[in-house]
């Protein structure tokens, strides 16, 4: 995992899907993201889970809840002050409940964040995600 910070823009993973939802953005590829976590009955792959935690930022920016905002972030930014989107409440607690499952067993990124002991920034990022999410 090419990883430089514990937030959800901060590997190569999420900024290519980043780039590619940037090239044609809308709520279905959010949810399509999401529910390829919440559908994921065995071990959770990274790329997978790195790619859904873009989605779910990206919800709680549509919320006016944003996180770090930095370069890897700005295609979405910029899109998410471009549109008057709210999501669903449904959106909202499958988001909630992939954050949920990314950071729990088996998942390959929770894996790889804590493979040295707990993680305790990446995991209060997750936890501040999922706070930004609900909110």
């Amino acid at each position: 995992m090419g990883a430089w910070a514990e937030d959800a823009f901060g590997n190569d993973t999420a900024c290519d899907w980043a780039g590619d939802f940037s090239d044609n953005p809308g709520i279905n590829k959010i949810e399509e993201a999401i529910n390829l976590v919440i559908e994921s009955d065995g071990y959770l792959d990274s790329d997978v889970a790195s790619e859904a935690l873009v989605a779910c930022e990206i919800i709680a920016r549509l919320k006016g809840n944003f996180g770090n905002v930095s370069a890897y972030s700005e295609t979405i930014d910029t899109w998410v002050k471009s549109v008057n989107i709210l999501p669903g409440n449904e959106l909202i607690l499958r988001a909630q409940k992939a954050i949920a499952r990314i950071q729990g067993e088996n998942s390959e990124l929770n894996e790889l964040w804590n493979e040295d002991g707990i993680n305790e920034k990446w995991h209060a990022e997750m936890n501040n995600l999922q706070q930004r999410v609900s909110s």
